[in-house]
């Protein structure tokens, strides 16, 4: 065996080959994925029940491509955690846990992580989109997130992971084949046994992509980052449109929400005085409606860099009553995390720029 294997790169089926071609009876190989991919292990010691020797026979075969802690940042105005990660070739990447008190007392917690250590796409409003375009991340470092998120919320006391987005930096959809075989791992029973109803994707608008992912046997939610409702404005905002316009666009959305019924989130970051008026939110209503579709409001966090501001808390209001009022399901979502950088790429910047 020349290379060393990345265990938590591996499913179940590559797991079992994988102690096969060690020698060893197939039930390790279920007991290697378990600790890796259900309990987060991060270092071969920790595996207890495999014994000292085995345990240096894996070290010499496989190795676990952990994401280390650079920063660790947690709000004080809400239940928000920022995180800076390091990797293994020295590239930095960031994900966003959150707490979401319950009145029931049932807590979720939602982890954002990143899918590429940039983003080529260049949206004009986007943090990450000034960093440049990076790599798609391996399967390790998208899992290594969720698993290291996981042990802080351990530490602190909070539950462990219920949801996860692929939101922050990069465009999961540049990085499908990862992307679906880290989803895979989330919800696989010996994993995190997530439904995929508790994993979301958030794309740009890549149409073949989304084609690709209405094909998918256990698709998970599927969110698109819009923010404006004509091609003009939308071309302006986001240099993607221009190669896959609205229309195209939602004739991929239509095609994804008859094949799987899943009702699609059309995320609507509002900068003001761009796409905040209520022209825009008639526009907007009528690019939607008859569709499977939610509305979901975002004030935009303010970046110096990109130039734009975020809209007022009344003008948003206002645009989400006349949505409302259009039948179309609407909600707000507050930014969190302002007070500790949470904008996708906004704490790597400072770092790379040495504020």
């Amino acid at each position: 065996m020349s290379e060393k294997v990345d265990l938590r790169s591996l499913n179940l089926e590559e797991c079992l080959t994988f102690v096969k071609s060690l020698g060893w009876p197939s039930f390790r190989g279920k007991q290697i994925f378990s600790w890796v991919h259900q309990k987060g292990c991060s270092d071969f010691s920790a595996m207890t029940n495999l014994s000292k020797e085995q345990r240096i026979v894996l070290a010499e075969h496989a190795f676990l491509r952990t994401v280390t802690i650079t920063d660790c940042q947690r709000s004080q105005k809400d239940e928000t955690v920022k995180f800076l990660f390091s990797l293994a070739d020295g590239q930095t990447i960031e994900s966003v846990l959150m707490l979401f008190r319950q009145k029931d007392g049932h807590d979720r917690t939602t982890c954002c992580i990143s899918s590429q250590t940039g983003c080529p796409l260049g949206c004009k409003f986007c943090g990450t989109g000034t960093l440049g375009a990076g790599r798609n991340l391996t399967v390790g470092e998208l899992v290594g997130q969720v698993y290291a998120a996981n042990q802080h919320c351990k530490e602190i006391g909070w539950p462990f992971l219920s949801n996860i987005v692929y939101m922050g930096m990069g465009e999961p959809l540049l990085n499908m084949t990862n992307v679906l075989k880290s989803l895979a791992l989330f919800r696989h029973t010996e994993g995190q046994h997530l439904s995929g109803r508790h994993l979301t994707i958030s794309t740009c608008g890549l149409v073949p992509q989304i084609l690709a992912l209405a094909e998918e046997e256990n698709p998970p939610e599927l969110a698109i980052s819009l923010h404006a409702a004509t091609d003009e404005k939308r071309s302006a905002l986001m240099p993607v449109n221009r190669k896959y316009p609205l229309a195209e666009l939602f004739a991929a959305c239509s095609v994804y929400t008859n094949k799987t019924g899943r009702r699609i989130t059309y995320e609507y970051a509002m900068f003001q005085g761009v796409n905040d008026s209520m022209e825009d939110a008639q526009q907007l209503i009528s690019l939607l409606r008859g569709k499977l579709a939610h509305v979901n409001l975002i004030p935009a966090n303010y970046l110096p860099q990109t130039g734009f501001y975020p809209s007022d808390s009344e003008m948003i209001k206002k645009f989400a009553d006349k949505i409302e009022k259009s039948g179309l399901a609407v909600s707000i979502r507050y930014s969190r995390g302002q007070d500790i950088a949470a904008a996708c790429g906004q704490l790597k910047a400072q770092k790379e720029q040495g504020r």
